[in-house]
């Protein structure tokens, strides 16, 4: 995910998944994207505190999720089908995005009308780019309190080489001499999952990144040596990057965005920030870290 980032106001007591539980609060949390590459470890981490956690998916049977997940069906697209999952629902951890070409969400007022009336009193909405802050925009002015997570460029965002890594031993991608602050999913999840449970983080906007600026050429060195075989870069040119992404899916707005991002990326696209710290008491995963935990894909 590709966006600009917005400096921090924090400073929070250690709260993550490597530390001891805390004794549940008895809230039930909802989780939108719940399968998707945030989604899952904010799951994980709601269990791990001991929390009520009820999960938002398209398709139930395709979840994969752990035991104790109560997994529900809806779509953001269609609103009326989250009433059900709403119901009992103390805060709510919103993705701004819907479907697989990853457009902005449409239907964010109506599922906040329905959250509110539910009794939703809580909610984190994490945005990519900025055409999704309607997304924020629709949280803000609901009766809800709020916080929002708006980090950098994800280091899933590396799984899109796999197949050249695997098959040619390469990846391809447009822009490689920019530094990007890239953030472990799990890394966002440790910050949104004390802004659901704990108060002191409504009306923030969190930024968090990983411990290093580093440039794609980088990133494929460290799964190399993840994997233990050399990989190329190839660089392509931004009409290249365009059609790799629709051969994606990726939505053509979206597509525009990246590339826009690419070629005028904003300070904070590499800007190293110590969000992370911050919230949870502990420096941030690095990208070392995520090629070794991810090592089976580029095989």
């Amino acid at each position: 995910m590709f966006h600009n980032g917005t400096k921090p106001r924090c400073g929070r007591e250690p709260t993550d998944i490597d530390e001891k539980p805390k004794a549940g609060t008895e809230m039930t949390i909802l989780v939108t994207g719940a399968t998707g590459n945030v989604g899952r470890h904010v799951v994980e981490q709601l269990l791990h505190a001991g929390e009520r956690v009820r999960a938002l998916t398209r398709d139930p049977s395709k979840a994969s999720l752990p035991d104790g997940v109560e997994v529900v069906a809806g779509d953001l697209a269609t609103p009326q089908t989250l009433a059900p999952a709403l119901d009992g629902v103390d805060a709510l951890h919103l993705i701004a995005f819907s479907g697989e070409g990853f457009a902005p969400l449409q239907t964010a007022p109506e599922i906040l009308e329905l959250a509110v009336e539910a009794g939703v009193r809580r909610a984190t909405v994490l945005t990519g780019t900025d055409d999704e802050l309607a997304v924020l925009k629709a949280v803000q002015a609901a009766e809800v309190e709020w916080t929002h997570l708006r980090p950098p460029e994800f280091m899933a965002n590396a799984l899109g080489w796999a197949h050249s890594i695997r098959t040619d031993g390469e990846v391809r991608a447009a822009f490689g001499s920019q530094l990007h602050a890239v953030v472990h999913e799990a890394d966002i999840a440790a910050v949104a999952v004390p802004a659901l449970l704990e108060d002191g983080h409504v009306g923030r906007t969190y930024s968090p990144t990983g411990p290093e600026a580093l440039t794609v050429p980088q990133q494929a060195g460290m799964i190399a040596a993840a994997i233990g075989r050399h990989v190329r870069f190839v660089e392509l040119t931004p009409d290249q990057a365009r059609e790799q992404m629709r051969a994606m899916k990726v939505a053509d707005d979206v597509i525009e965005a990246v590339i826009d991002y690419g070629v005028n990326p904003p300070e904070e696209a590499h800007t190293v920030l110590a969000t992370v710290e911050q919230v949870t008491g502990r420096t941030p995963r690095s990208f070392t870290q995520w090629a070794t935990e991810h090592a089976a894909a580029f095989r």
